[in-house]
């Protein structure tokens, strides 16, 4: 078990506060990702939601067979009722409480990967974010974690650097105009997910500005987190230089708990001893006085050869990652086929944090009719929709269905799950509608759904004074999906 000391060194070496800190942060951030999917995760993968999760697993069988668990890990192969869904995001806001609190930390900790696993696989394409896999990999290499072990400490500084570098050479590998031609940020916020009230006055910055900062945000991704690796006073400028970046971001963007948790790592480019500078000797007493006892055993053969092998898994398929990424070229049969395995179970991932850049901001707009000829909105509760209102801010809270209708004019592959989403709102889901802002049709279901697009924009300063709106937007027509599909107007 872990177990901490109250009394500490005050070397460069000691990472005991460190530790306590990140897994107190942990705890929270893991508490946010499973709180927020008490009231979501039923309507996504629930046996009345948009990707029921029962028919789902009965393909994987049939096309599987016995190695299904293998390839898709979760504990809803035994029961995929709303009640056990519920209960296993329920039972994880336990575990991150108790972990919160230090009781039977690994054993939480590994209780806490298991459950999220299992509800990140059963969310299929609504829990396929870049954060839940980071949030996992952080929470695996956490059950391991020992402040006086120097292999963990590195891991998850390589970790860091994983996340940092290949999101910045995939913009490269991408082959992406925006990014290759430096202009993304004059597009980034007006046209990201769900942008907050932040966006605004960023995207009404100069644009010689706006430039300037997408070379620096390539800088820091590509460049910055090799220092990671360097003396301790390079270091600590990489965490420095990461954690405003990140905090740029929070004061830009809606990216749920994200940069939480990317500032809770660059903890371990730090020390205890410059993490002191900060934390006075009250709140270091208050952090560290339960985990009495409970963080550092004496180190075994066993352990530190746990540490070896860990190391080695994990430099190794974060190493092949990076290679994959950057050249777009299989590694070979074997090689891809143990990548692949290892980000199924999300112990190791591919990061790529905005490789492309959209240039507009499209608005589905969902209207049901009864008659055909009275057409009633469904409104969602943060998607932009009415111009003169704020962009509201969202974090850490995570919408998921929110976030994907971003995504469903850009590409085929989300229309799937759009279609799926469609035909629940013609079924009047209970489970659907209830993550939506306003359903019109609570007392008899529509007989016909219709999509219109719109292109919203930032309204200017100017336009603001004149009309108190932060958007404007102009019809774009009905939405006809990507080639391959058809605009869905009566079942």
């Amino acid at each position: 078990m872990f177990s901490f000391s109250a009394q500490y060194s005050d070397g460069e070496n000691s990472y005991k506060l460190i530790a306590a800190l990140f897994l107190r942060l942990l705890a929270l951030i893991y508490f946010i990702a499973f709180f927020t999917l008490t009231f979501q995760i039923t309507g996504l993968a629930g046996e009345d939601g948009i990707l029921p999760l029962s028919p789902w697993l009965n393909y994987l069988l049939n096309d599987l067979g016995g190695t299904a668990f293998l390839h898709f890990p979760m504990l809803f192969w035994f029961d995929q009722s709303n009640t056990f869904l519920q209960s296993a995001a329920w039972a994880g806001c336990v575990f991150s409480a108790l972990l919160f609190l230090n009781i039977w930390p690994r054993i939480n900790l590994i209780l806490l990967f298991i459950f999220y696993l299992s509800l990140v696989t059963a969310g299929q394409t609504f829990m396929n974010f870049q954060w839940d896999g980071l949030l996992l990999e952080a929470g695996f290499l956490a059950i391991f974690l020992r402040p006086d072990s120097k292999i963990m400490i590195f891991l998850f500084r390589w970790l860091l650097f994983r996340l940092r570098f290949m999101s910045g050479i995939s913009k490269f590998a991408m082959g992406d105009p925006s990014w290759l031609g430096m202009t993304a940020l004059i597009f980034y916020f007006e046209t990201q997910p769900l942008p907050h009230v932040g966006a605004w006055f960023f995207h009404n910055l100069p644009e010689i500005l706006l430039l300037t900062a997408t070379v620096l945000v390539l800088i820091v991704e590509i460049i910055v987190p090799f220092m990671m690796f360097l003396p301790r006073k390079y270091r600590l400028i990489a965490a420095w230089v990461t954690l405003g970046l990140q905090l740029l971001i929070l004061f830009s963007s809606n990216h749920n708990w994200f940069n939480f948790l990317s500032i809770a790592l660059c903890l371990f480019l730090f020390d205890d001893k410059a993490v002191r500078r900060i934390i006075t000797g009250g709140l270091e007493r208050w952090l560290t006085m339960s985990w009495s006892k409970r963080l550092v055993n004496r180190p075994t053969v066993l352990s530190a050869y746990t540490c070896y092998m860990l190391a080695i898994v994990l430099v190794t398929g974060g190493l092949l990652s990076i290679h994959r990424l950057a050249t777009n070229q299989s590694l070979g049969k074997f090689a891809d086929g143990s990548i692949d395995l290892l980000q199924q179970w999300h112990i190791v991932n591919a990061y790529h944090v905005f490789p492309t850049m959209t240039t507009r901001q499209i608005e589905l707009k969902i209207e049901g009719s009864i008659d055909g000829i009275d057409w009633k909105e469904y409104e969602f509760v943060y998607r932009p929709n009415e111009l003169s209102t704020r962009p509201a801010i969202v974090l850490p809270h995570h919408p998921r269905l929110d976030w994907m209708m971003w995504f469903v004019p850009f590409h085929p592959r989300f229309l799937p799950w759009f279609d799926s989403f469609l035909i629940a709102l013609l079924d009047n889901s209970a489970d659907v509608t209830a993550m939506l802002k306003h359903n019109p049709f609570k007392d008899q279901a529509p007989n016909f759904i219709r999509v219109n697009s719109w292109h919203y924009e930032f309204t200017t300063p100017e336009e603001r004074e004149l009309t108190g709106n932060w958007w404007k937007r102009t019809y774009l027509g009905p939405f006809d999906p990507l080639p391959g599909k058809f605009r869905l107007n009566k079942l």
